[in-house]
């Protein structure tokens, strides 16, 4: 029971992300069928389709940061000796976790403090707070998933790598290796 828990956890951006994205699809479908088969639609369809899919933006950038997927500079690494690219990828990341932070701390106190209690959505009448619920909560899991990383990286010393690079290395040791074919 906990091992699932913690692989529910664990693939908690992931989850979330397909979530999302199957829910605006088929929301958007939705709208498109109601529209040309029924000339009508739902009023709020295209609104709610719209912040689910700018919380599917946040919950990709999070997932992405677990991944180890955002784009990096490196290549300048190799003409060093390998601590100077470890000194470097640490500062780099906690200077990423840092702003990430601030980012926290700016957006909570928007939708906390300074966002109006009367701000609504146009068709749903929500409270737009809700919505923009995305912004501290994304960083701060964002943060947590780059320390998450680091920690993985320079304590346990397990190799982080990103799906893409991950691939490009299996196909060239096939390459290789073409018995490999596994």
């Amino acid at each position: 029971m906990k091992q699932a828990l913690l692989k529910v956890l664990d693939n908690l951006e992931n989850y979330l992300c397909q979530f999302l994205l199957v829910f605006f699809v088929f929301l958007l479908f939705v709208q498109i069928v109601l529209r040309n088969i029924f000339s009508g639609s739902l009023a709020w369809g295209d609104e709610l389709a719209t912040y689910a899919f700018v919380w599917f933006a946040y919950m990709g950038a999070v997932y992405a940061a677990k991944m180890s997927a955002h784009n990096r500079v490196t290549f300048q690494f190799r003409f060093f000796p390998r601590i100077v690219e470890k000194i470097c990828n640490i500062l780099t990341d906690l200077i990423w976790v840092g702003f990430n932070l601030y980012l926290v701390y700016l957006s909570y106190d928007f939708v906390f403090n300074r966002m109006n209690v009367f701000w609504k959505s146009q068709t749903m009448g929500v409270p737009m707070k809700y919505f923009y619920m995305i912004l501290p909560l994304a960083f701060l899991i964002m943060s947590l998933r780059i320390l998450q990383n680091m920690y993985v990286r320079h304590v346990m010393n397990k190799d982080v790598m990103d799906p893409e690079n991950a691939q490009i290395e299996e196909m060239m040791r096939v390459q290789n290796n073409p018995r490999d074919k596994s």
